[in-house]
């Protein structure tokens, strides 16, 4: 689905100019998104015979169609593809930073998760980030510096993943990423808008300002050709000496330095954090949507739980009958966004320091008695926490104060043997921390902990910070299997705490709505989290619903929901919209799509010989 033509612009225009006085409405915008918009560039649904990589940039997808191209497993690909975009976007991710990593093993159906989410330091207090008077800090303040940088963890998780996975040398992958800063590569106008919209400190890094900016502190023009040698020096040592060489010993001493040092803001990371640093490996959390079966990441991520009681919430309704961009479709959806949020905001953190009742969340009982509380006229405003199964009080956890922006991005890659990765990699806000290192840009994870420690009643709040401790995450990398069990899609999204929406938004596209892989990432973004307001994505379709959903109670606001989504799914040789009947159909290649609101984009191997090429096709 292409970008709304102009007279459907001045028609959205129209009907916002209507219910702008609405009771209900607001003009007051919400939190800014994580990242800037960068524009709509159009995008077109690929079609590949074997494999495919879809990622956020074209330059990180080459070298993973070209890992896959010499053999290479999906966890090679995916490696492959990170290493250029630590690269070419640096903003959103890299080896400063962390991951979650789903896979599916095609021969033994076996869905994995690796957890390569940052870590608390050693030294990290429950009061983090308040002032000297006991406040929350401004989040600019707690973002920049050393303060909010944890233990980086995404090179674990690849080692783990590459150890169990990878078919190609580890010292291979590094290539293409390698070759790339050291000729360096056109900065793009998504990455020049991202420096000319930063915080002025990332000026004042010694190594990134003379990097990304010029003399008179300007950004580099788009085209620049940046050049890395310190990236590729970095990467060049680690490929040759495995994630040791990044987690002990110069590189470490660096970090750490970066880290403490820093003059107004310095953080508690030590040399013994990172050598102690381990990446975990997880049962996935799965459930049922649909007649599919859906799986991601369990906590510390708050994603697929989320995500799972959305869509067991919604799946009573009859959203295919009411057909994509409905009001009544969105008003259900955000009515059940809001049930799901408020049971994620006070129970959901890392379950290695605090007992989350996911299984009750998700238990249909509990589920029945929350889908009560949607009225499909009306909505419920601000939610109040439910009482799952399993789990504490009520009154024993607190609700946080949470920032929730990541500067974040996803990979979505299948290799020729139909395994899977579905990986989303963040150093959390835009440029992390703004300090860089060695070539790389360190995280700010912390912030994704709650600001303060307790409630106002003086109950714990789940997600506070405590050494050692992964922050809560809204990342959704997700896994698909149709009815008999086999591949049917990977996706997922950067964008904050509406990475849940926008992978959910995706989910109800392609199953409810039999939208192709890239009509449903391009379907105008909608959501609401625990609060009165809902979000639409200005300028789509979605637009337009705002005195419908004004007139049943919803507080609206138009915003740039700048989704990363990616997206990749089976192709069968029949498809009637009847998912036991669908499974049974052979699989004819793979099709994906990629985010028109970023410069991401999807591509596949040659066919084999006698066989055909990928090639794009208009939705």
């Amino acid at each position: 689905m292409p970008m709304p033509s102009r007279y459907l612009r001045a028609v959205v225009v129209a009907a916002l100019l209507a219910f702008a006085a609405a009771p209900g409405a607001t003009r007051a915008q919400p939190a800014p998104a994580p990242e800037q918009p960068s524009g709509w560039t159009p995008k077109s649904l690929v079609i590949a015979p074997d494999d495919m990589v879809a990622a956020a940039h074209p330059l990180a997808v080459e070298a993973g169609v070209a890992t896959l191209a010499s053999g290479g497993s999906a966890i090679d690909a995916a490696i492959a593809t990170q290493l250029v975009l630590n690269l070419v976007e640096p903003q959103s991710s890299g080896i400063g930073g962390g991951a979650f990593v789903v896979t599916f093993d095609a021969r033994t159906r076996e869905i994995a998760t690796y957890d390569g989410r940052e870590t608390a330091p050693a030294g990290a207090l429950p009061g983090l980030f308040l002032d000297a008077a006991g406040k929350p800090m401004p989040f600019a303040q707690a973002q920049v510096g050393g303060r909010a940088v944890g233990t980086p963890g995404l090179l674990r998780a690849l080692e783990l993943a590459h150890r169990e996975r990878g078919r190609l040398p580890w010292a291979a992958l590094f290539g293409p990423a390698i070759r790339l800063a050291e000729a360096g590569f056109a900065l793009s106008p998504r990455l020049h808008a991202a420096l000319a919209a930063a915080n002025p400190a990332l000026r004042s890094d010694p190594s990134a300002g003379a990097y990304f900016y010029r003399p008179d502190g300007g950004p580099k023009p788009v085209g620049t050709r940046l050049r890395n040698p310190e990236l590729a020096a970095t990467l060049s040592a680690i490929a040759t000496g495995g994630a040791d060489v990044f987690y002990r010993d110069a590189i470490a001493r660096d970090i750490v330095a970066a880290v403490r040092a820093h003059p107004t803001n310095p953080g508690t990371l030590t040399e013994d954090d990172l050598a102690s640093y381990r990446a975990v490996k997880r049962a996935p959390l799965c459930g049922r949507y649909r007649l599919r079966t859906i799986c991601g990441m369990g906590m510390p991520s708050s994603g697929t739980a989320t995500m799972l009681m959305t869509l067991a919430l919604v799946e009573a309704f009859d959203l295919r009958g009411m057909g994509p961009a409905s009001a009544d479709a969105v008003h259900l959806i955000a009515e059940a966004q809001r049930l799901a949020y408020a049971d994620r905001n006070r129970y959901m953190a890392d379950d290695a320091f605090v007992p989350v009742p996911v299984a009750g969340m998700l238990d249909p009982a509990y589920v029945a008695e929350r889908r009560r509380s949607i009225d499909p006229m009306l909505s419920m405003g601000v939610p109040s926490p439910g009482r799952p199964p399993g789990c504490c009080r009520q009154d024993a956890l607190a609700d946080g104060l949470h920032a929730d922006a990541e500067g974040t991005s996803h990979i979505a890659i299948v290799d020729r043997d139909g395994n899977a990765v579905s990986m989303t990699t963040t150093i959390e806000s835009a440029f992390g921390s703004h300090r860089m290192v060695r070539g790389f840009m360190l995280n700010n994870q912390l912030t994704d902990f709650s600001f303060v420690p307790v409630g106002p009643d003086g109950a714990q709040v789940a997600n506070r910070v405590e050494a050692g401790k992964r922050p809560r995450s809204s990342m959704t990398p997700v896994i698909v299997l149709d009815a008999l069990g086999r591949l049917d899609a990977v996706v997922g999204s950067p964008g904050g705490a509406s990475i849940i929406q926008y992978v959910t938004k995706w989910i109800v596209g392609r199953y409810d709505w039999d939208l192709d892989a890239q009509a449903a990432i391009d379907l105008g973004n909608f959501g609401a989290q625990a609060s009165a307001t809902t979000q639409l994505e200005r300028g789509t379709e979605v637009s337009a619903l705002g005195p419908a959903l004004a007139a049943r109670g919803h507080r609206v606001a138009l915003a740039d929901l700048n989704s990363g989504t990616q997206a990749i799914v089976a192709r069968r040789s029949w498809s009637s919209g009847v998912a036991w009947l669908d499974a049974l159909a052979p699989r004819t290649g793979w099709e994906a799509g990629a985010d028109p609101r970023r410069e991401g984009s999807a591509a596949g191997t040659p066919g084999r010989p006698g066989g055909f090429g990928y090639w794009s096709a208009a939705p």
